[in-house]
This record gives C-alpha cells, sequence and structure tokens, in this order.
C-alpha cells in the first residue's frame, strides 16, 4: 500500500469508524485486497474481518460484493 493509500485508510478508520489503529492483520490484510490479488482472511469473530472489505470499498469508491454464509453461520450458532 503507498503512503498515500496508507493516510487515506487511516484517515477513514479514524472518520467514518471512529478506531484509531487496525486491529492485528488488519492493515495487511486491506493492503492485499488493494493489490487486486485473491485474498482469503481466516480470522476469529470480533476480529475486524468486515473492516477488510469496508474500508477498501471507501477507498476504491467502487461496487464491493460480499458472499457471507448468514445461514450456515446462523446454524452453527
Amino acid at each position: 500500500m503507498s503512503p498515500e493509500t496508507a493516510s487515506r485508510a487511516r484517515a477513514l478508520l479514524k472518520s467514518v469508524f471512529g478506531y484509531d489503529d487496525f486491529r492485528p492483520g488488519q492493515q495487511e490484510i486491506i493492503s492485499a485486497v488493494l493489490a487486486g490479488g485473491p485474498v482469503l482472511a481466516i480470522m476469529p469473530t470480533g476480529s475486524g474481518k468486515s473492516m477488510c472489505y469496508q474500508l477498501p470499498a471507501l477507498i476504491e469508491e467502487r461496487l464491493t460484493v460480499v458472499v457471507s454464509p448468514l445461514i450456515a453461520l446462523m446454524r452453527d450458532q
């Protein structure tokens, strides 16, 4: 991630989401997403996975498609 993009990411993190810093692993995942390659992030509940697609969507200002296995998650709960 370029210094300009990193600066914009931190500004959006604060202004939109109210966080001062990334959680462990988030910045690396977001950087990989912005690089355009395939990304698989396996993280526990509550670790900030949603930020890993929400922030790149705001930075890129383009359509983002999210596939969520909600029914399977509900069955597991």
